[in-house]
């Protein structure tokens, strides 16, 4: 017996019915990628601003932690000698005297003495550590300089990038630019990424009272 083909196909309105369900479907799924992709993006925005955090968190309080400038010339008192100013906020790169760059104005500087142990009798040094604000590409990147013995830069190194512009502020427990040195320094400012927006950062560190 022979079995007769169906030879019928898909009407015009299965088929359009069929395309509308697709399109409903493929808009869906697209708005599902494309939101996860907006995730991604963000999420990996926070964390190299997390990463810039940590990593700008370990240089700032080993900075402040040994800043100090002591007065050699002034008279022991309470069995050390006192601090000469040691915090410089929106410096030049030869502010005071002490060069170290050349860089942009630094948001701050930190300055401390320094040993020089390999000649005989030893050498004091002032080392200076500059937080400063670096246009790149058209974006603000904060890097930290460091000199010590000379005037150029020892290290350079990028902290953060994508800085807000007029974000970056300073303070400190008591005044900064005090001849007492203060206890705590902090230095605020704002990372801003496309995807993420505005994220604040704040490195704090503690002077070491001796």
């Amino acid at each position: 017996m022979l079995l007769k083909r169906d030879e019928r196909g898909f009407t015009l309105i299965e088929v359009l019915i069929t395309i509308t369900l697709m399109g409903v479907v493929g808009l869906a799924l697209s708005d599902l990628v494309i939101s996860a992709l907006k995730e991604m993006s963000a999420t990996s925005d926070r964390l190299d601003v997390s990463q810039d955090e940590q990593l700008g968190a370990v240089y700032f309080a080993r900075d402040v932690a040994a800043f100090g400038v002591r007065d050699y010339g002034a008279a022991i008192g309470g069995g050390s000698l006192p601090f000469k100013p040691s915090i410089q906020l929106d410096a030049a790169d030869d502010a005071g005297g002490t060069t170290c760059g050349p860089v942009p104005v630094s948001a701050l500087r930190l300055l401390s003495d320094d040993w020089d142990l390999s000649v005989v009798p030893p050498v004091r040094r002032t080392a200076v550590v500059a937080y400063y604000l670096q246009p790149v590409d058209g974006v603000l990147e904060l890097h930290r300089a460091r000199c010590v013995g000379s005037s150029t830069p020892s290290s350079d190194v990028r902290l953060s990038q994508s800085v807000k512009p007029g974000s970056v502020s300073v303070s400190c427990s008591t005044p900064c630019t005090a001849v007492l040195a203060p206890l705590s320094v902090t230095l605020r400012y704002t990372a801003t990424k496309p995807s993420s927006g505005d994220q604040v950062v704040v490195l704090s560190g503690l002077r070491r009272q001796s």
